[in-house]
């Protein structure tokens, strides 16, 4: 396996891949692997002759009291797993931004409610990132875990709008044994809020529609319901666990819920 960390370096290397006629799938993470992002890499292998793995924090994407400092970068760790997970170059630029850099991408629509509602710019620093990791790794496919749903919606509608030549790849969501989606940020979870993440991933599954879902969810102690919306055919919702915020989303069922809710009466 192959670690870049220089950006001409990478599209040199891109530019020599694609005259020997290879295919480039790229897998864009931030870090601190889990086997989430193994499962991409290993997906990428169908998608693409070399996969290009990236390790980014991204600066753009997080807000000014979110957990940019603390987030984890455990890289010696992240680049054995790479490297045995058949990763072909690991992509790990210090730097992606001039200092004076002005310039950014913007999505209008899809990024608007869900996530994008509680983290103004977040999507821009979404878009903006990997809109670079195209062009910087000429990748033809790029895959992308479905527990992000809202990013899969933005980054399908950049690179048709943008036109860009990469066909975007979604991934089932990957879960541990208590049914929680796979995430970097699970690390901050304490023994019992693991417990309360479980329930969220288990009520979240049981819920046909977004008022079954918040009704389900705002009855779990420890648990603080950010929204619950349902968008391009999936429930999707964000919650807070402690000091932790996590996201989900499962596919929309049409049928109505088993249980039955009345309005109550106004006193008169």
């Amino acid at each position: 396996m192959k670690t870049i960390s220089n950006l001409k370096r990478m599209q040199r290397e891109a530019a020599h891949l694609k005259q020997l006629g290879k295919k480039i799938a790229l897998v864009p993470t931030m870090g601190a692997l889990h086997e989430g992002h193994l499962s991409l890499a290993r997906l990428a292998r169908r998608h693409g002759d070399v996969v290009v793995l990236s390790v980014y924090v991204n600066p753009k994407q997080f807000g000014p009291r979110e957990d940019f400092t603390k987030y984890p970068r455990p890289f010696a760790r992240d680049r054995r797993l790479a490297a045995d997970n058949g990763v072909d170059i690991l992509f790990a630029p210090g730097n992606l931004y001039a200092d004076d850099a002005s310039v950014t991408v913007s999505e209008s629509v899809l990024s608007q409610g869900r996530c994008g509602a509680f983290r103004p710019g977040h999507f821009d620093g979404v878009a903006t990132v990997v809109a670079k990791l195209f062009n910087l790794t000429r990748a033809d496919a790029a895959i992308f875990g479905q527990k992000d749903a809202q990013q899969c919606d933005v980054l399908e509608r950049m690179a048709r709008d943008l036109n860009f030549p990469v066909e975007i790849v979604r991934a089932p969501i990957a879960r541990d044994a208590d049914g929680v989606a796979r995430s970097s940020r699970n690390a901050y979870l304490s023994t019992a809020e693991r417990q309360v993440a479980a329930r969220f991933a288990a009520e979240l599954g049981k819920s046909a529609s977004v008022g079954d879902a918040r009704w389900r969810l705002e009855k779990i102690a420890g648990l603080k319901l950010q929204y619950a919306e349902a968008a391009n055919g999936r429930l999707c919702a964000a919650v807070w666990i402690g000091r932790t915020r996590l996201i989900d989303n499962v596919e929309l069922k049409t049928q109505n819920p088993k249980r039955k809710t009345t309005t109550p009466k106004l006193k008169t």
